[in-house]
């Protein structure tokens, strides 16, 4: 009886749902063009580079975002404002232990828990949980979402991701050596 009651009332809301023309989608993003854009900050300037996502989907009712999640490849981590052994050498130690630890944590995932319009069409405030070497956290951030496309500004503390190589934070006396807690990420979506 209690499964004759549960079918029916989801058969009553799914009907609900299409008669007042509203229907829940999940859109996959396209992973081969859709990035997220990192720059990571020092004493004596910056580096930034791109990752690639391994999968993610947005959903959404009619044409408003309700939720997201996001698997990002870890080893796809590379840099851009550098070339050669330099370029090579900064994108093994950014996967290293001292760092993101890519072979122990090959992804990083991003998880909508809310998301509220801000009033104007294609524009949100987003609550989410990241999760970076197993730990996770909650973050939030604006980001705009129409026409097929998805953009966010994210500002990161590494420290909170036990990220401790060359931080301030935890080490006296780095000089211009220390590397910045905080990180960058610009995150384009095309969906």
């Amino acid at each position: 009886m209690k499964f004759l009651v549960l079918s029916l009332s989801f058969l009553l809301s799914t009907s609900l749902s299409f008669a007042n023309g509203v229907l829940p989608a999940s859109k996959a993003i396209n992973t081969a063009t859709s990035n997220v854009n990192w720059k990571g900050y020092k004493v004596t300037g910056s580096h930034e580079g791109n990752i690639k996502f391994k999968s993610g989907s947005l959903a959404f009712n009619e044409m408003t975002l309700t939720g997201g999640e996001l698997i990002v490849d870890m080893n796809s981590l590379d840099c851009t404002d550098l070339q050669g052994g330099g370029k090579g050498k900064l994108e093994g130690h950014l996967k290293s232990d001292d760092f993101f630890g890519v072979a122990a944590h090959p992804n990083a995932t991003i998880k909508f828990t809310k998301v509220v319009s801000r009033g104007v069409a294609g524009e949100y405030k987003i609550t989410a949980n990241i999760t970076i070497k197993n730990i996770t956290k909650e973050i939030k951030f604006n980001a705009t979402a129409k026409d097929g496309t998805a953009n966010a500004t994210i500002k990161l503390d590494r420290s909170d991701f036990d990220i401790k190589y060359g931080s301030g934070s935890f080490f006296d006396n780095l000089g211009d050596k220390t590397i910045y807690d905080e990180f960058d990420l610009a995150i384009t979506l095309n969906y």
